[in-house]
């Protein structure tokens, strides 16, 4: 899975970054090697939680779950 980062660098010389497509990921660094991984962490805790909370709606119910490949 691919994302886009948008980034900027403050005037005090941190960068600050957005995932595009999940704009709650949402992180800043240092570098941009620490944003980017900042990113990453702040975009697998978002997905970790959703998943988990997903799965708390359907229990007990009767639900289809595929993947779905957006090209």
């Amino acid at each position: 899975m691919k994302f886009t980062a948008i980034i900027e660098q403050g005037e005090n010389g941190w960068y600050v970054g957005q995932i595009e497509e999940v704009p709650a990921a949402i992180s800043q660094g240092k570098t941009l090697e620490e944003l980017r991984d900042n990113l990453l962490d702040a975009l697998r805790l978002i997905m970790d939680t959703n998943k988990e909370i997903t799965e708390k709606e359907y229990i007990g119910k009767k639900v289809i779950i595929e993947e779905l490949e957006l090209t």
